[in-house]
């Protein structure tokens, strides 16, 4: 199974926080459902370009979260999850990267007001397009 994660070599993220991101998301939006068998950490890693270390820390990360389970042997597979959690998650994965971006506004000197405003004209933008796009540098 080939997982649709891209990363971006020049963010400032740690590239295990950008594929845990992206698979969080799946997850949580209902992409991947209850029993989906992820690929082996191997494949995973050849998939993104980068260490099987990398990516043993997303599975464990997730799997410490409840919402990846493995079974010795068989691999590695999305966690049942109940409503409520799934909605907690969901909200979670949104506010995290609502404060990277406000963080890297801030950083160059933003103000609330110019935050607020692109903001607005990105959710914008994006909803005219119907969806996010992919920023140079990611693959």
């Amino acid at each position: 199974m080939r997982l649709p994660i891209t990363t971006n070599d020049q963010s400032a993220e740690p590239l295990y926080h950008q594929i845990e991101v992206q698979l969080r998301a799946l997850i949580v939006s209902g992409q991947l459902k209850e029993g989906a068998m992820l690929p082996s950490i191997r494949e995973l890693a050849q998939s993104v370009k980068c260490s099987v270390i990398t990516v043993k820390r997303v599975y464990s990360d997730l799997e410490a979260e409840g919402l990846l389970r493995t079974k010795q042997g068989t691999g590695t597979y999305v966690a049942r999850l109940e409503e409520e959690v799934l909605s907690t998650q969901r909200y979670a994965s949104v506010i995290a990267a609502f404060e990277g971006a406000i963080a890297a506004g801030k950083r160059v000197q933003c103000t609330d007001e110019e935050l607020t405003l692109l903001f607005r004209e990105t959710l914008e933008r994006l909803s005219e397009q119907g969806g996010p796009h992919h920023e140079p540098g990611e693959r």
